[in-house]
């Protein structure tokens, strides 16, 4: 006759967990060391506690090795013999051992279950809570209790001391925090950006009211000059639409919590790092743009929602038509794409093709006059285009500064100083020709008309004399004549200007309107693209006529830039090239560079050295 071993053991939700075993031989032992064949856990029970052996087919005898007693059926004893067919219960500690045969009478059963412990002494308390920190630690539910508690007062209550004994701060210079950890830090969830930087210790600033989200208002306090709304809020309301699915759900849990859709901080995220402020995600705003002729039917923008995927080709503002007299800034114009292979009458004749050409008589006239202007062995671009002060757009192209190095207005030399037509005054022009022929007589000649012009000064002083000496094809004594050479076919106005014929002697010229900026919708800056060569973008060395419009279509912006999830060399969100804020001025940049600038010059000026005068 065998043995069968069965513990059993309680889960959580009181289902019961069996682990049977059959040791081997006729004798087994019970005691609270592992290597009993029943192992009980239990300091109430000695390492080796009693030993069970059969006795026959009917009956197994029990008996203690240590000397120390056992319970049957709830009665103490150091030896018993247990009738196999009546069952009996055996108790060591707070273990119960039913003794019984199986289903089949062939096998002695031992079922071990753990009840509560028989008394509350450390002797006879759980061997797992005594050996390790278990037992010293508090219970479950207080330790629950305490760390509420702790996150109450560590989170909320000290946040709010805080909060209260400086919430004056942000309206009174003279009160200053002290340095160290205040409790309100706790609410921030990461760094200021850079341009918020200087309010790191004055939460106040922005966070007015506890429990209150950030207001505009609190915004507009510094940001008052340089911010304004992007359209009127019924039409951008009108312009996103109903929200559908899980943006319906999330904006009804916003205005549950007292959050107004449509703020600032919507689009300017704060807390997200040490760095620059993040960009605007491009879903802001394809909300409204994606699809928006369909909730505005009147509006003129059209759709875009991704700049690589979803983007209209440019639309440039192009000057249509302009007087005499016009500011270039007021000029009419009117916006046309790009796939329209728009033209622009701005007043001028110039050919960038000769002028970029590498082996024509410019780049030769340019490789005579190198050592004087530092040119190479052809005319490049940045020869005549000047970057402005930030680096974004160029200055205009000025006669004196850019274009009479080569073509010169001079007309007469006295004792080496060269005397030169009034450029862009043509009224002066005249009276300036009939004053010079009063006054040097008929037989003086005048180098205008077919003979090419050269810019005065050193490198061109010995030509002067030869150029004077073959004089034009009329009759010096003729003034009108002279002026009729300059703004006729070959002279000086004529060449690069539109002229017009008034009849007799008066003339006009159509007006130069050179454009500095043609996206108005959209923001570019050079600066940020001063390492790729200007013809990679612009198309100058093939065009013939000023006329054309040497901007850069969507294609080749594409090359590099990307939506907000492409894998171009430059992923580009809206906001890379489009401002929000419609106030009529200049792009954030321009206004961020030039904020940025005044700061320094005032830098300076604070770390200058103050003189005090002594007596």
């Amino acid at each position: 006759m065998t043995f069968i071993v069965r513990q059993i053991a309680l889960k959580a939700d009181g289902s019961e967990i069996v682990r049977e075993t059959t040791p081997e031989g006729a004798e087994m032992t019970i005691g609270r060391n592992s290597d009993n064949a029943i192992h009980l856990p239990d300091l109430a029970v000695n390492p080796v506690h009693a030993s069970i052996r059969r006795n026959g087919d009917d009956s197994i005898i029990v008996e203690a090795v240590s000397g120390q007693p056992f319970q049957v059926d709830g009665i103490d004893v150091t030896t018993a013999t247990v009738k196999l067919a009546r069952g009996a219960e055996l108790g060591f500690g707070g273990h119960r051992i039913a003794v019984g045969l199986d289903a089949d009478g062939a096998a002695v059963t031992l079922t071990v279950r753990r009840t509560d412990a028989v008394a509350d002494s450390e002797e006879e308390k759980d061997e797992r809570e005594i050996y390790s920190l278990i037992g010293k630690l508090p219970g479950k539910r207080g330790s629950a209790w305490g760390f509420v508690a702790l996150v109450v007062i560590a989170c909320l209550a000290w946040p709010v001391y805080t909060w209260a004994t400086y919430r004056d701060l942000a309206y009174n210079e003279d009160v200053k925090r002290p340095d160290g950890v205040h409790g309100d830090g706790f609410w921030s969830s990461g760094s200021l950006s850079l341009a918020h930087n200087s309010l790191k210790d004055d939460c106040q600033a922005c966070h007015v009211d506890a429990f209150v989200s950030v207001r505009d208002k609190a915004c507009m306090t510094c940001h008052d000059d340089d911010a304004h709304d992007h359209a009127p809020k019924p039409r951008l309301a009108s312009a996103r639409g109903e929200l559908q699915g899980f943006a319906a759900f999330r904006r009804a849990v916003a205005s549950a919590f007292n959050k107004p859709q449509g703020r600032c901080v919507e689009c300017h995220t704060e807390h997200e790092s040490a760095g620059a402020m993040q960009p605007t995600v491009q879903r802001f705003c394809a909300e409204c743009h994606d699809g928006l002729d369909s909730r505005l039917t009147d509006t003129t923008l059209l759709n875009a929602a991704d700049f690589g995927k979803a983007h209209p080709q440019f639309r440039p503002a192009v000057l249509i038509n302009a007087v005499e007299g016009d500011d270039p800034e007021k000029a009419p114009r009117r916006r046309i794409s790009l796939d329209r292979k728009p033209s622009e009458d701005n007043g001028l004749k110039f050919p960038h093709d000769l002028h970029l050409d590498r082996t024509g008589g410019v780049a030769q006239m340019g490789r005579r006059l190198s050592a004087k202007y530092g040119f190479g062995d052809a005319l490049d671009c940045a020869d005549c285009h000047t970057p402005d002060p930030n680096g974004v757009r160029f200055e205009p192209v000025d006669m004196e500064e850019n274009c009479a190095m080569c073509h010169s207005l001079s007309y007469d030399e006295i004792d080496g100083t060269f005397r030169q037509l009034p450029h862009g005054k043509p009224d002066l022009v005249k009276a300036d020709l009939r004053a010079y022929y009063r006054s040097t007589g008929p037989n003086r000649p005048i180098n205008l008309g077919s003979l090419p012009r050269q810019r005065p000064g050193t490198v061109n002083r010995q030509r002067t004399a030869a150029d004077y000496a073959r004089a034009v094809r009329f009759r010096p004594t003729r003034a009108n004549q002279a002026i009729r050479a300059v703004f006729s076919e070959g002279g000086a106005c004529y060449d690069c200007h539109s002229v017009n014929a008034l009849g007799g002697l008066n003339y006009s010229i159509d007006p130069v309107t050179q454009t500095d900026r043609y996206m108005h919708k959209g923001w570019f800056s050079h600066a940020a693209h001063e390492e790729e060569d200007c013809t990679d973008c612009h198309k100058a060395t093939t065009s013939k006529q000023a006329t054309d419009l040497l901007l850069p279509g969507i294609a080749t912006c594409r090359e590099c830039h990307g939506g907000e999830a492409s894998d171009t060399d430059v992923p580009s969100t809206c906001a890379l090239c489009h401002e929000y804020h419609a106030d009529g001025g200049a792009p954030w940049l321009v206004r961020q560079q030039n904020k940025d600038k005044q700061r320094r010059e005032k830098r300076k000026q604070s770390e200058k050295p103050k003189i005090v005068a002594r007596r």
